[in-house]
């Protein structure tokens, strides 16, 4: 179904039969969007009774924008609109940090991307992300899990294995032709891609970058 027939299902709040859930499917961009995203601080979940899981958005009040701009692109996906949360105080600092978030219906078109990142519960990276990852999805990657410092893009890999982060790497390198290094982090690995790549980098994401997000690769 394309995006426009999706969003006949939008206005439906209840709980969805298993023929409208089969009605749903993701652009070729929409799931190079969440394979960056995935990268970053989107998860899929499920339940234990439930096969087909969920999306699950979140970000802190600071990028609220951000987080409006992923529901407008996954809105028909989602049963209602971004929630406010609120979280317990926390005893290192006496505050309560405020955050975003929405989440999707439970929809078998997600399945083939949960069990592509996901192994016994944990996040990873998939051998085959060379081939998922696009310019869009790599721009959406820095928006969630990069910053810009010292004339550079750093992307915050410490989740993942060496072995991972190295894969990613080379996905950079070969597909983007961008030049990056490994920067040890704690008990991890970031990447950084060099100031040399960033005209090239620029130009790629200049295109597909939200606008607030645009000075995270120095625009």
């Amino acid at each position: 179904m394309n995006n426009t027939n999706n969003s006949n299902l939008l206005v439906k709040q209840q709980r969805l039969t298993k023929a409208e859930r089969l009605q749903f499917s993701l652009t070729a961009q929409l799931k190079g969007i969440l394979a960056g995203l995935l990268l970053g601080d989107l998860y899929i979940a499920k339940t234990k009774t439930n096969v087909n899981p969920w999306l699950h958005f979140k970000q802190s009040t600071v990028h609220e924008d951000y987080l409006i701009h992923l529901y407008e692109l996954f809105k028909i996906y989602c049963p209602s609109g971004p929630k406010l949360k609120i979280g317990a105080l926390d005893k290192r600092t006496g505050k309560s940090y405020k955050s975003i978030y929405f989440q999707t219906y439970c929809l078998p078109c997600f399945i083939e991307l949960q069990e592509l990142f996901y192994v016994a519960g944990k996040k990873v990276v998939p051998l085959n992300i060379g081939d998922l990852l696009t310019i869009e999805g790599l721009c959406y990657w820095i928006c969630d899990d990069g910053y810009w410092q010292g004339n550079g893009v750093h992307l915050c890999t410490d989740s993942f294995t060496i072995e991972e982060v190295n894969l990613l790497v080379k996905t950079l390198t070969q597909k983007f032709n961008l030049e990056c290094t490994l920067n040890k982090k704690n008990n991890g690995y970031r990447i950084r891609i060099s100031s040399g790549s960033m005209p090239k980098l620029q130009s790629l994401l200049a295109p597909h970058m939200p606008s607030m997000m645009r000075y995270k690769i120095g625009l």
